[in-house]
């Protein structure tokens, strides 16, 4: 028998789901239709994500990563990343309800909360949020928020195996953290002689060719701009021993400060010579997993636009602050080391010469 669409697809069962709760589905208005299609969307594009996202993850996983793999990562980034931004343009549906229309049917929905898509906190472990940055939900952390509400719930095993299962997982910030340690840097790789001694080098020189940039924009600065040259001056060292303690990694641990220091030297050196050819894609992989970041957080900020414009600041169905809890959530940084690491990049005419260039660039034959 040939295959026919709504087979393929299941549309039967699929557009069986729209019914809300089991004792209202012939109860249910052409805006709680609405309330519900789009957020089964979401959870349909967080299942994609999701799938997305461990690919991505098991393409850096290797050690070492093959060349002609990373292109592939940044293929997948990429999916995740114009999936964040369909989500967010979704949130303009939801905004053709009025607050009458919500309000309508709001109050059967409690206690149940957008904070409770397993999927979404599935994604927030696997992309690597520590446990201790999330901000708190009804006074309780919020996985443990999850679980509480998932013993004996209909559903609730599988919503908390989901998220039990993701943190036994490696998460994406921890291979992306490894894949940049073993980038070489100045043709040296960790384990090879010397190695400790080419980082250091390399961030020597770097950082002195920072201070000759900052002495040329304290002077420009005073000089032309009329700027007062000792507030001037101050705010640029306070900057500057910002950035080194950064590359030296001192708000990290003695026992992982040499391992993280050398993985901020390789994002600086990746970001720095980004036109080698062997760094091009590096440079695109790391850009694709800020771009996600931001994403992600121009999401939750739209979230709880969305949510104040229609309900304002009224206690959340779950329990919860409501927009004052979502606008929390929009600080959260997971990749904080390729967000800090823009602070202090150097122009390209300021930047040490690239010793070894001709070891990123393409290999040619004879």
């Amino acid at each position: 028998m040939p295959t026919n669409y709504w087979d393929y697809l299941q549309l039967e069962q699929l557009l069986s789901l729209q019914g809300g709760l089991p004792e209202e589905e012939t109860d249910v208005s052409e805006d709680e239709l609405c309330f519900i299609v789009v957020h089964q969307a979401y959870e349909l594009w967080f299942k994609v994500v999701l799938r997305e996202l461990r690919l991505a993850r098991d393409g850096l996983a290797a050690d070492p990563v093959q060349e002609e793999a990373v292109p592939l990562v940044v293929h997948h980034l990429g999916r995740v990343n114009e999936i964040f931004r369909l989500a967010t343009d979704q949130f303009r549906v939801v905004e053709t309800l009025s607050p009458q229309d919500f309000l309508a049917f709001r109050d059967k929905l409690v206690p149940a909360s957008g904070f409770q898509s397993f999927q979404m906190r599935e994604m927030e472990v696997l992309l690597g949020l520590p446990d201790e940055d999330r901000i708190e939900y009804e006074e309780a952390t919020p996985l443990e928020h999850i679980r509480r509400r998932a013993e004996g719930s209909p559903g609730g095993d599988n919503a908390w195996r989901h998220i039990t299962a993701a943190q036994q997982e490696t998460t994406l910030h921890t291979v992306l953290s490894r894949w940049l340690y073993r980038t070489p840097i100045r043709n040296s790789a960790p384990g090879d002689a010397g190695d400790d001694e080419v980082v250091r080098s390399f961030l020597a020189d770097y950082l002195g060719a920072a201070k000759t940039h900052r002495e040329r924009m304290i002077t420009r600065m005073s000089e032309v701009g009329g700027a007062d040259p000792t507030a001037v001056r101050r705010r640029f060292d306070t900057q500057a021993e910002a950035t080194r303690a950064f590359l030296e990694a001192e708000d990290v641990p003695e026992g992982g400060r040499a391992e993280r220091r050398r993985v901020r030297a390789a994002l600086v050196f990746i970001e720095s010579y980004r036109e080698q050819p062997l760094l091009a894609w590096p440079r695109a992989l790391i850009d694709a997993v800020v771009q996600m970041e931001e994403l992600l957080v121009i999401w939750r900020s739209r979230h709880a636009r969305m949510v104040e414009r229609i309900i304002g600041r009224r206690v959340g169905t779950g329990g919860s602050s409501g927009v004052d809890y979502l606008d929390r959530t929009a600080s959260y940084r997971i990749f904080t080391d390729l967000w800090a690491v823009r602070t202090l990049l150097l122009s390209k005419d300021d930047l040490p010469p690239l010793e070894e260039a001709a070891n990123y660039g393409f290999a040619t034959g004879n």
